[in-house]
């Protein structure tokens, strides 16, 4: 993969903050000719920077009245440990996110649940009952949004096109 150029930076930060732009709209927006942005837009798809484009969907709209993040110490770290409990947690419809730490904790999952009563059977059921599982401690989430922009860590010349 090669690395972005500012004209390519600024394709993903478009499409990052609205997928549905077409390619004419996101041509004259980064300033370039429709044929090739879509040449670029492609290249980035094939090189996995761009990995999907997906719909933001209401919570609430199915049903989801509470949020949770639960964090996840196992009692041992072997590689056929975590990859049996990722495959297991990533299987629950419920498990909206996984990330895989390193620090005290080895995995934060964000849940999506009915009610509180939904989330102890969860809670219950699929993970106090595993042997791996050391430690769970679980936060209510009050709020989930996310930054509509991208960082910039990438530095452009001038006279890049």
């Amino acid at each position: 993969m090669e690395a972005l150029d500012r004209i390519d930076y600024e394709i993903v930060r478009q499409l990052r903050n609205n997928a549905r732009l077409s390619n004419k709209e996101l041509a004259a927006t980064v300033g370039l000719a429709p044929s090739s942005c879509l040449v670029r837009v492609r290249g980035l798809q094939r090189d996995g920077v761009i990995k999907g484009y997906h719909a933001d969907v209401e919570p609430k709209s199915l049903g989801v009245a509470l949020q949770a993040m639960i964090s996840i110490r196992l009692q041992r770290h072997s590689k056929t440990v975590v990859e049996s409990f990722r495959a297991h947690t990533l299987a629950l419809p419920e498990v909206r996110q996984l990330y895989h730490l390193a620090g005290a904790n080895d995995f934060l999952l964000q849940v999506w649940v009915q009610d509180p009563e939904h989330l102890r059977d969860l809670i219950m059921t699929s993970f106090t009952a595993r042997e791996e599982i050391a430690h769970i401690e679980t936060g209510l989430i009050f709020e989930h949004t996310h930054s509509p922009d991208l960082p910039t860590f990438l530095e452009f010349t001038a006279d890049e096109d």
